[in-house]
């Protein structure tokens, strides 16, 4: 980061804003990047101008920002100083303040200086914002991650007796799963997750990633980090799939990219309605260990010119600094709506579009994008290149066995035996159903039996609650006859 950071401070940008919530780190990572060979000063509302890193001496009569920023523009010594602002979005909400930034930046440029916000958070005047070069620090490798945890374990012990019980394997899943956090994050997130039981094992894992999402929040409101305790196990059917996906479980490792493979770079499911397509995007992320980020396709859309298309670049810069991870977009047509068409748009699907399938091309970072789709008529042609994808798989609706398979998962999560249920009897009655209709089927028939003075529940229960509504194959029989004829020579069976 700090070699990084030193190309960003030579003076080629005069005006630097750098967005992050560990200050600290900042802090030693310019000073570190200028190496004493330049002048630094630093300012906050309460200590004004100080030379250094703050704390040392400083300039009088400071404090306000106006009047710091008017000092540099008019009375700073001609050298390449290096200028460090922490929140000074805060009070940049005047026309006097902003011009003396302005000015600032200004004399910054003359002397080969530069300005640098510091900002937790907030948006800046777009004035400012425009002129800005945003630089954004790179979130901790493997190697710093694992001093990062170390460090807080050690941290930790200095006030309590720490349990450390994991192998080599392990801990390279807990590095894993704190990729994406900042280094403040990371340690906080490692420090809790101690303290919760004075021990680091094996059992932190899942723990960790639950405090990671809390300490990721919303991710700007279009990516979402999503928990996934789903295994493969947890499907019932698509063998084909499943087998696919485990042959390629450590192809993200390191041995792997040393051995020579290219990164997987995800899968297209196509299929019917309730087939358990999002489902095995989940499980993706599971198998693998790794993060899975959902992409919320509708709050890309935005009524300002160019937003759209700014969100979009947006997450999925931030999807490849979270690498290695899934990237899941479900029912893809919805999301890109328009792009194949000529749509009343302006363009913006089709350009929101090209920039996805530019990323798809050209990304380096090891993310695999989980793609779901349900009606193949809407997908532009361009997505099913090949090359796009590693596979295409066509999710049928289930046959008998996986029908079974379904059953038994669901009535084994709401704490039945399965083998007290004739499951053949469950699958010949879910003929033409899909998972999610066989999921509803087992719920209704707990509500029924729960109603009907909390007797267990029988596979009759289930049988009859199968037989109340028509199978999806009846509902959208063309729908499915035309997708099946479609994918017969297009796609892989995932059963």
């Amino acid at each position: 980061m700090h070699e990084a950071l030193a190309r960003e401070l030579d003076g080629t940008h005069p005006l630097v804003l750098i967005r992050t919530d560990d200050e600290d780190s900042i802090r030693d990572a310019i000073f570190t990047a200028i190496g004493g060979e330049r002048a630094l000063r630093s300012w906050t509302a309460v200590r004004g101008l100080c030379d250094g890193r703050l704390g040392e001496r400083s300039q009088h009569g400071t404090e306000r920002a106006a009047g710091a920023l008017a000092w540099l523009a008019t009375q700073a010594p001609s050298n390449a100083a290096v200028n460090v602002f922490y929140d000074l979005g805060a009070h940049l909400d005047d026309a006097p303040t902003i011009r003396a930034l302005r000015e600032a930046v200004d004399a910054a440029r003359r002397t080969f200086g530069v300005v640098v916000l510091v900002e937790r958070d907030g948006r800046m005047p777009p004035s400012v914002e425009c002129d800005a070069f945003a630089w954004t620090p790179p979130p901790p490798l493997h190697d710093d991650l694992e001093r990062i945890v170390r460090d807080a374990v050690r941290e930790v012990k200095k006030t309590r007796r720490v349990r450390t019980e994991i192998t080599r394997s392990q801990l390279d899943s807990i590095l894993r799963s704190l990729v994406g956090l900042s280094t403040r994050q990371a340690a906080r997130v490692v420090q809790r997750c101690i303290s919760d039981d004075d021990r680091l094992d094996s059992r932190d894992i899942e723990r960790l990633a639950v405090l990671k999402r809390n300490a990721l929040g919303d991710l700007g409101g279009v990516l979402e980090f999503v928990l996934a305790p789903v295994s493969l196990d947890g499907i019932g059917g698509m063998a084909s799939l499943k087998k696919w996906l485990d042959a390629r479980r450590t192809a993200l490792s390191k041995d792997a990219v040393a051995f020579g493979l290219r990164p997987p770079r995800g899968v297209l499911m196509l299929g019917v309605p309730g087939a358990g397509k999002s489902l095995a995007a989940k499980a993706i992320a599971t198998a693998w260990n790794l993060p899975l980020l959902r992409l919320d396709a509708g709050a890309l859309f935005d009524k300002f010119i160019g937003e759209s298309e700014r969100k979009l670049r947006d997450s999925l810069v931030q999807a490849e600094r979270m690498s290695p991870a899934v990237l899941w977009i479900d029912e893809i047509e919805k999301a890109f709506a328009g792009a194949a068409s000529h749509s009343s748009d302006g363009g913006l699907a089709r350009r929101m579009f090209g920039a996805l399938l530019t990323w798809m091309q050209e990304r380096a970072a090891p993310v695999f994008l989980a793609a779901t789709a349900n009606d193949v008529s809407a997908l532009p042609p361009e997505l099913l290149r090949k090359g796009r994808f590693d596979e295409i798989f066509f999710v049928d609706l289930p046959d008998a066995d996986a029908r079974a398979a379904i059953a038994s998962i669901h009535l084994e999560r709401r704490n039945r035996d399965p083998r007290t249920f004739d499951l053949a009897s469950i699958a010949a009655a879910s003929q033409g159903r899909s998972g999610a209709e066989i999921e509803v089927a087992v719920e209704a028939a707990l509500q029924r039996a729960f109603a009907d003075g909390r007797r267990e529940v029988s596979t009759r229960d289930v049988c009859d609650a199968l037989a109340s509504s028509p199978p999806l194959s009846v509902v959208m029989a063309e729908q499915i006859s035309s997708l099946r004829r479609w994918a017969s020579t297009r796609c892989v069976p995932a059963d």
